[in-house]
């Protein structure tokens, strides 16, 4: 293994995973969180969306925090949230998914969608997953299971596409 995978691979297996319905969130939590996706969504992307949008409270949130050794609280690293089946939609959604400046380049993007797809499949069998991806990720998330099921529209300036798994 060279020196940048060995990095890489020691990063990841510092990360620390957290699950978590809403109500059991922390604040700093809730704080990260909505830092994060700020920085990553609205800053660097250029994209100004309105991002609280009254799911968070009824979704499941992944964080990966990575080594925050001596410091007060370790850094968010990753993290996505996941909306599940209600009366208006069948399907189980993944958003919001980001990984910080900090920790890109590791492979985080795949550990954080294989975590959280083997914990939609152990709890919610059988239930079709959907998510509204940049349209550059369909590879990415095409890896993953994930067929296109619209055609590529744009949406706050970014080119996106819904994409499918059974």
């Amino acid at each position: 293994m060279t020196e940048p995978q060995q990095t890489a691979a020691t990063r990841l297996a510092q990360l620390e995973w957290r699950w978590k319905a809403f109500d059991d969130l922390t604040t700093a939590e809730v704080y990260a969180m909505l830092a994060a996706r700020s920085a990553v969504f609205v800053v660097e992307q250029n994209c100004v969306y309105g991002d609280i949008d009254g799911l968070d409270s009824e979704a499941w949130h992944l964080f990966a925090y990575g080594d925050g050794s001596g410091e007060k609280r370790p850094p968010l690293a990753g993290y996505l949230r996941v909306l599940l089946p209600d009366a208006e939609d069948t399907d189980i959604r993944i958003g919001r998914v980001l990984t910080t400046a900090e920790f890109r380049g590791i492979g985080l993007g795949n550990a954080m969608l294989e975590r959280s797809l083997t914990h939609i499949r152990e709890q919610w069998p059988g239930t079709p997953i959907r998510l509204h991806a940049q349209a550059h990720l369909q590879g990415f998330y095409g890896a993953f299971g994930f067929t296109p099921v619209s055609e590529i529209h744009e949406e706050d300036g970014i080119p996106h596409v819904w994409m499918r798994s059974v």
